[in-house]
């Protein structure tokens, strides 16, 4: 939950007494804490502070008083302790119409506003080279302590744990309006939310490690959006972001025009947006149902989409369009005149191209931003009854080069085909096994896909050819599996394929090898299998 605007906030009627007199400010995150400190200042609230967030706010001009004064305790040991205190914690957990004695007789003031974030934690432990020690002092005591106690009491106290809340807060202010019950109830939500995640971070990095994994494993997400619907309209469905927000995917993407997202939108979306991904030149590629239907590599986008489009132009019917350059007005006007599209997604996208999709009002164009060329050591998930399976994200076919591959038959491929089966191998790895896809110029060709025997693969992907009217003939084939028989390689052979990628490991190695020869098909071999299921 982000409060947007101030209507999330009302005058208090549930418990008039409730005024803020004293907040308390201890953030990492400094984002905006001068404008919230010089607002709450201008409305005659005492500050509250402590270390480097307390100097912030001084240095702003505006008058602090630092946690230590306040509770006649210094802070110690390097600053782990500062806020550990009965002052602290007795003026944030003090029940206003239960406890007023009590706090008056161990001169406890109140606190009616805690506004704190943690250690960056997860960023540290992000970095490379942190070392355990690094990781350890980044383990935030007091702040997860105080954001408790005020979420606890968020009868009494509103606690703020996200800068993004911020503004509504302010502009609320200046109206003399302060979140009523439902909405600090809501707060309190969040900041349990913020310090759970917190711990599970800390806990997943503690654990120890089991063949490299974690012996737990604490996943936190929080609610983007909810959907109209899931796979099919009886399923009720929502979307989830990860609270490390990772630029270039579709948890960041800013959502131009269009209708909502559905359900399916995002995971071919996402299907899309990974594949393109994995090209260095102006490339596109066209999702249908989670299967690359259509993908290819140009010396511009305009030039990628038309190539790609004509691999398959009646299931790019309702697909989805993604890019791996910023969507220029030409290359929009194209789509938006030949076919129907649901989604388009680029890093960026010019105005003018925007305004071109207007005239499609319900097309969704997804600007993503620019994406980090590092390699991806993230894991992936899937759920299954009672567990889940973790694995590392397969990017292997991203990262392969022509000096990984091993020649196995008489014939060697020629550059241009090393170059197609290099393509061919990329698109491989993101379509459903059994998967084989034949490409010529850096273009599919045909695409057959999630067929329960990979020879009906390579049949279909050269049924689709021929329905679009692509020939065949001197196309490269890529396999993400191997052969098990020689029948793909015979299959192959009579639609004219001149080159074969593969990953080898087959009992039947040699029968495969030795038709590829009786063909003149020249062959390689990666050494690296890619199912996805």
């Amino acid at each position: 939950m982000v409060l947007r605007n101030a209507d999330s906030f009302h005058v208090l009627r549930q418990a008039p007494f409730m005024k803020i007199t004293r907040a308390l400010i201890s953030v990492s995150d400094k984002r905006g804490i001068e404008a919230l400190a010089r607002t709450l200042a201008a409305h005659q609230v005492e500050i509250l502070s402590t270390g480097g967030t307390a100097r912030a706010i001084r240095d702003s001009g505006i008058a602090v008083e630092d946690v230590s004064t306040h509770t006649g305790s210094p802070e110690m040991m390097d600053g782990r302790v500062k806020t550990l205190h009965p002052k602290i914690h007795g003026g944030l957990l003090g029940r206003r119409e239960f406890d007023a004695e009590t706090m008056t007789e161990h001169a406890i003031a109140p606190i009616d506003l805690l506004v704190v974030n943690l250690y960056p934690f997860r960023e540290t432990i992000a970095a490379p080279g942190t070392t355990v020690e690094q990781a350890i002092e980044q383990i935030d005591i007091g702040g997860p302590a105080m954001i408790r106690s005020a979420a606890k009491n968020h009868q009494d106290v509103i606690v703020i744990c996200d800068p993004n809340d911020y503004d509504a807060f302010i502009e609320a202010l200046e109206k003399g309006a302060i979140p009523d019950h439902t909405a600090r109830r809501a707060l309190a939500a969040k900041a349990f939310a913020h310090t759970a995640s917190y711990d599970s971070a800390i806990t997943t990095y503690l654990s120890p490690p089991s063949d490299g994994f974690p012996s737990e494993l604490r996943l936190a997400f929080r609610q983007a959006q909810n959907l109209r619907y899931g796979e099919n309209p009886h399923q009720k469905a929502a979307f989830y972001r990860e609270e490390n927000e990772v630029a270039g995917t579709l948890a960041t993407a800013r959502q131009l025009q269009g209708k909502a997202l559905s359900y399916n939108n995002i995971a071919d979306a996402d299907a899309a947006l990974e594949c393109v991904r994995s090209f260095a030149a102006p490339a596109c590629c066209i999702v249908k149902h989670a299967n690359p239907c259509g993908v290819a590599v140009a010396d511009n986008i305009g030039d990628a989409y038309d190539r790609a489009f004509v691999t398959d132009p009646t299931s790019a019917f309702g697909g989805i369009i993604a890019f791996n350059r910023e969507l220029d007005m030409a290359t929009a006007k194209t789509i938006v005149e030949r076919q129907f599209v649901e989604v388009i997604i680029a890093p960026s996208v010019e105005d003018s191209a925007v305004k071109v999709c207007a005239a499609k009002e319900n097309v969704r164009i997804l600007a993503v931003g620019a994406w980090s060329t590092a390699t991806d050591a993230s894991l992936d998930f899937k759920r299954v009854a009672g567990g889940l399976l973790v694995q590392e994200r397969d990017i292997a076919a991203h990262l392969i080069t022509e000096q990984q591959l091993t020649t196995v038959t008489e014939r060697e491929p020629t550059a241009k085909e090393i170059q197609d089966l290099l393509f061919a191998w990329r698109v491989a790895a993101c379509v459903k096994s059994n998967a084989i896809v034949y490409a010529r110029d850096l273009q599919t060709i045909g695409v057959g896909a999630g067929q329960m025997s990979r020879v009906y693969s390579a049949i279909i992907a050269a049924l689709k050819a021929q329905d679009v009217g692509l020939e065949v003939a001197a196309s490269v084939m890529a396999s993400d599996a191997f052969f098990p028989f020689r029948d793909g390689l015979d299959s192959a052979a009579e639609v004219g394929i001149c080159a074969v990628i593969q990953p080898g490991g087959s009992v039947r190695d040699d029968e495969v090898i030795a038709a590829a020869n009786e063909h003149d098909i020249a062959m390689v071999f990666t050494g690296q299998r890619h199912f996805r299921h």
